[in-house]
């Protein structure tokens, strides 16, 4: 049995194994996908301290190297279940099942979608929540980037040096990004911004992207739409009593859920500010409200 379990690898979820090794805990991280989580969908980050320009998925292996060197014990599998009822916890994987004293939820959150019929369907044949992974695929091709934050702001940037023109359609009349990266895109002669529009259909032939309709009835012929319209908290298989209306899992000033031993950091609680900045620091501070 673990003393700790953290289920999330992304820069909360790896702090937090960091100081709980430090504290000489028995600790296990747990993970689905790659380690860094969404560090690995991000181009560039520029707002680190001490940091100067990284790439995402460098700053993601190097955190892994860290939890490595360290010899933080890992496992890259899915978690299906939890049976937090007890006091010793019990964590239910694809592959496993794993006992702990005290965990850590540290999931993060994952891109929402805009919800039309046949979105699931082209992912990955058209549609994207990834520049960084599907970049390659539309070289000097037509795209759509959805969204007015500063993630869609970034990777229509990204995206600009790869492909041949970029719509970026905004729903709304404005941009809530940071101001550096509006000032960029609206400079940058191959995006054309269209505001106030929503994506109304797709379009597809041979199982693949060809156009889009907005709800103006402009169709847009594209071969790729890249979506950043915001998260929403990774907590599909968390009990719906930990939960806000939201889906954010439910924590006091000590990260404590209400269930006795059972912690959540990170991005899937509610904050004012999501930033990598804030995420490593709730995994400092957890560990050290356990002792």
């Amino acid at each position: 049995m673990y003393d700790i379990i953290i289920i999330g690898m992304g820069i909360s979820g790896i702090t937090a194994g960091i100081y709980a090794k430090r504290s000489n805990k028995k600790v296990l991280l747990i993970d689905k996908g790659m380690p860094g989580g969404l560090l690995n969908n991000i181009d560039m980050i520029s707002n680190y301290p001490g940091l100067i320009n990284i790439k995402g998925m460098d700053f993601a292996s190097t955190l892994f190297e860290q939890i490595k060197s360290l010899d933080i014990p890992y496992v890259l599998e899915e978690v299906i279940n939890l049976d937090l009822t007890s006091e010793e916890k019990k964590v239910i994987t694809t592959s496993n099942e794993y006992t702990a004293k005290k965990i850590i939820l540290a999931m993060g959150r994952k891109p929402k979608y805009l919800g039309l019929d046949n979105e699931r369907d082209l992912l990955g044949h058209g549609l994207s929540t990834c520049a960084m992974c599907d970049a390659f695929f539309y070289k000097d091709k037509d795209i759509a980037v959805v969204g007015s934050g500063t993630s869609a702001l970034q990777e229509s940037l990204y995206l600009s040096k790869i492909v041949n023109k970029i719509y970026l359609l905004n729903r709304n009349d404005s941009f809530k990004g940071e101001e550096m990266y509006i000032n960029e895109v609206k400079s940058n002669p191959k995006i054309e911004i269209i505001y106030n529009v929503n994506i109304k259909s797709f379009q597809e032939k041979d199982n693949k992207l060809e156009s889009i309709t907005l709800d103006n009835e402009k169709i847009l012929k594209v071969a790729g739409v890249f979506i950043y319209i915001g998260y929403r908290p990774a907590t599909d298989f968390i009990d719906k009593k930990l939960l806000d209306a939201e889906g954010y899992i439910k924590v006091n000033d000590k990260f404590e859920t209400t269930i006795k031993n059972v912690y959540a950091i990170g991005d899937i609680i509610k904050k004012d500010v999501y930033q990598l900045v804030t995420a490593a620091s709730d995994g400092a501070r957890v560990i050290n409200n356990m002792k």
